[in-house]
């Protein structure tokens, strides 16, 4: 056990003397490698910043725990006759039912209602288009995990007597107030003056669009100004994640039982369920990942073919080196393993210095570009054990080469 220990430790520090006696020939050598590995680390890094931006985006929008019930509810992939099969099919969701879940379902913590619209909006002399005006009951400051940042939200009260306030996001605040505080102004829509109780934290924006041009407003002050038109929507919420599907499936029960829907009749209602958007997510985030990370191996095989290469002009120009180890009793298969373990220290190193690489690559478009870029050790294992087998691949050749070598033809080579 010592022996095969010792020649192990000296088969290793051979190689590495080989490479630091070579500097520039091994760091050439290895360009392939570390760009190939830098590649997989940096586009694993940036697919899962881009889940994780996008789950964040999704969370702040949508909230945790929480379920959305509409008559339409197109969430995932759907055939565009499918779709137009359930917009005959599906009726509007009304306020008795909405009011029906919310006193029936036991395991929503919260049961809620929205009313989506647009308007251009006025302040003064002031306009702003195509504003989404937003409907709602005052628990979906809780529902959606809504933050403030000033002044409040829509009280219960002000829903029960239709008041004329509002809420508005930081687009609006932007817009009309740029250098004064808007709690207590008054804001027209379709011509009512509205008063400002209250301005949402910025959300940011999603796949490029704003998420804060919005007013939000009493939901029953909405069906009053716009109408029905397409019904309500009912949002529910779980307490905890694990309660979410049992959540749901109760909502979806008694609202089924509401509209007197038996055994195999079909939903008349659409149901999304904000956390199979994670899955819907992961998959996309994989099918990119596939496409991907091929292509970016492509380098590493590049990389492969040099350090075979080099290996190549190694066996040649170390024939004596060779020659003289086996006449004084080294078998061919010490041989054979002394290359290998040169060729895969050679890619194990380009694999580290590829890791370091993407760090700082990934870190300096973190600070540019304000970009999060996560390293993630399922990627760096992946670039590393790729370089590592495609190293002792490389090495196979030159290494069985070396091990064949007539030492007495070996020792004549100068």
């Amino acid at each position: 056990m010592r022996r095969l220990y010792s020649f192990y430790g000296d088969a290793f520090w051979i190689a590495i003397k080989s490479i630091l006696e070579h500097k520039l020939r091994a760091f050439l050598t290895l360009l392939g490698v570390i760009i190939g590995v830098a590649s997989v680390v940096v586009v694993g890094a940036s697919i899962s910043g881009l889940n994780s931006y996008v789950m964040d985006r999704v969370t702040k929008v949508l909230g945790a725990n929480h379920f959305m019930m509409a008559r339409m509810a197109r969430s995932g992939k759907m055939e565009d006759e499918e779709f137009e099969r359930m917009m005959k099919k599906n009726r509007k969701l009304e306020w008795g039912e909405y009011k029906y879940l919310k006193a029936n379902c036991e395991l929503c913590s919260e049961v809620g209602a929205q009313k989506n619209s647009s308007a251009d909006i006025k302040f003064n002399d002031e306009e702003m288009a195509s504003v989404r005006i937003r409907g709602v009951t005052s628990n979906l400051l809780i529902i959606e995990d809504k933050t403030i940042d000033q002044g409040r939200f829509i009280l219960e009260s002000e829903v029960t007597r239709n008041a004329r306030v509002c809420v508005i996001g930081t687009d609006v605040a932007k817009k009309f107030f740029p250098n004064s505080d808007p709690i207590g102004k008054s804001i027209k829509v379709r011509g009512i003056p509205l008063i400002i109780v209250g301005i949402e934290k910025e959300r940011g924006s999603m796949f490029g669009q704003s998420q804060d041009r919005h007013i939000y407003i009493p939901v029953t002050l909405n069906l009053q100004m716009f109408g029905w038109g397409g019904g309500i929507q009912i949002h529910g919420k779980a307490e905890k994640p694990e309660d979410l599907n049992a959540a749901i499936e109760e909502a979806r029960t008694k609202l089924r039982n509401k509209r007197k829907l038996i055994g195999s009749d079909k939903d008349t209602f659409g149901v999304v369920n904000t956390a199979d958007l994670a899955g819907q997510i992961d998959q996309f985030t994989a099918a990119i990942a596939g496409v991907v990370i091929p292509i970016t191996m492509t380098i590493l095989m590049v990389g492969g073919i040099v350090v075979m290469n080099i290996m190549l002009v190694s066996v040649t120009e170390r024939t004596f080196e060779v020659g003289l180890r086996k006449a004084l009793g080294a078998t061919r298969k010490q041989i054979l393993l002394q290359f290998l373990i040169e060729s895969a220290a050679l890619c194990i190193l380009g694999g580290i210095l590829g890791i370091i690489l993407a760090t700082g690559v990934t870190s300096l478009i973190t600070v540019l570009l304000g970009i999060t870029m996560t390293i993630t050790i399922g990627y760096i294992l992946l670039a590393v054990v790729v370089s590592t087998i495609i190293g002792i691949i490389a090495g196979l050749y030159p290494a069985f080469k070396a091990s064949k070598l007539d030492p007495i033809v070996a020792l004549q080579h100068s």
